[in-house]
């Protein structure tokens, strides 16, 4: 029997957000590390909702985005070009992929990037919130760093964290319903996207994806001026595999890439867990940094690896918007970010 909160979740991410229903496909893609009953739980969900579900189950990627395209097969990609949704909670995920580029080009299909494996997880991101509270928000500051374009944006953490850009306008718009064709993700964060040649400053990680997920016992400086300079400290085995991903999203050679992406998080029943990616970067005050290359240029794919930094202040033109990890303005935005509530039932 599928416990009270998790079916709430579940029935959260089918109806809430994606408003499934009349007959639709929904693709649901699970890899050797989720748990079984997370993946029924989802296409339960899509049961009660009208929907015709298809759960995939297969062993996890090596590698996400288009890097993973020679492990992906051709069964899987025709499924996904003939849904209605695809809810991917693979990890490392399809975003980004030849099967996901695809999907999308035929018109059809609504993408989440869920990536998260875990039962506990995805009852914090979708069942222990105040969902709407928290899509409010969530749309007002989308609106607002959308206004924003042009402005400085600049970010601070406390162990030495501090880079500046000029933001650029959203790769990817927000709706309150995901009814529209194209990828989509998981509420509890906002990302900023630099315009070119404007990033300038260090950060400091606490957290690193690149070939797997983890929370990084020494801290790892990232060097930026327009592009990555250099990799300094980190543990033994943490910097050279970021330098290794970092080259393999770039072609192979000496190139580091850019900072291609950065987000401030604000889910408020998120936990830091150094196993769930998607939850960690949406702790409150998270900063998940994309480096390599971007997706959205030719060849690009969501083959980057990202970076955490943690507790950020946050400047966006002369206004401070965040510090230490929480909202403070401006009023436009501090009335729903003070609404949104964690659920304990």
């Amino acid at each position: 029997m599928t416990p009270a909160r998790l079916q709430r979740a579940a029935d959260t991410l089918v109806q809430a957000q994606f408003g499934i229903g009349g007959g639709e496909s929904v693709l649901i893609t699970a890899d050797s590390a989720t748990e079984p009953a997370l993946a029924d739980a989802i296409a339960a969900a899509v049961l009660r909702a009208g929907g015709r579900p298809l759960l995939a189950l297969a062993p996890q990627l090596p590698f996400q985005g288009g890097l993973s395209d020679p492990f992906v097969p051709d069964s899987l990609r025709a499924a996904a070009a003939a849904s209605d949704v695809w809810l991917d909670l693979c990890f490392p995920y399809h975003a980004g992929s030849r099967a996901t580029s695809e999907a999308v080009a035929a018109g059809r299909c609504r993408y989440l990037l869920l990536a998260t494996a875990g039962a506990d997880s995805f009852e914090r991101l979708y069942g222990q919130v105040d969902f709407a509270a928290l899509m409010d928000f969530n749309l007002a500051f989308a609106a607002f760093v959308a206004d924003a374009a042009g402005q400085t944006l600049r970010f601070a953490c406390p162990l030495g964290t501090d880079l500046s850009c000029v933001l650029d306008r959203p790769k990817l718009v927000r709706d309150r319903v995901a009814r529209t064709p194209g990828l989509h993700t998981v509420p509890g964060t906002q990302s900023f996207y630099p315009a070119a040649d404007s990033v300038r400053g260090q950060v400091v990680l606490q957290g690193l994806f690149d070939e797997d997920h983890r929370l990084l016992r020494r801290p790892i400086t990232i060097r930026v001026a327009d592009r990555i300079l250099a990799v300094e400290g980190g543990a033994a085995e943490d910097r050279p595999r970021l330098e290794r991903a970092l080259r393999r999203a770039n072609g192979g050679g000496d190139d580091l890439g850019r900072c291609i992406h950065f987000t401030f998080g604000f889910h408020p029943a998120a936990r830091l867990t150094g196993s769930h990616f998607i939850e960690d970067i949406r702790v409150p005050g998270s900063n998940a940094i994309g480096m390599g290359r971007p997706w959205w240029e030719p060849g690009g794919g969501e083959n980057h690896p990202d970076g955490i930094a943690l507790d950020q202040s946050l400047w966006i033109g002369d206004r401070l918007v965040a510090e230490a990890g929480l909202l403070v303005g401006p009023p436009e935005l501090k009335g729903p970010y003070d609404a949104m509530s964690r659920r304990l039932d």
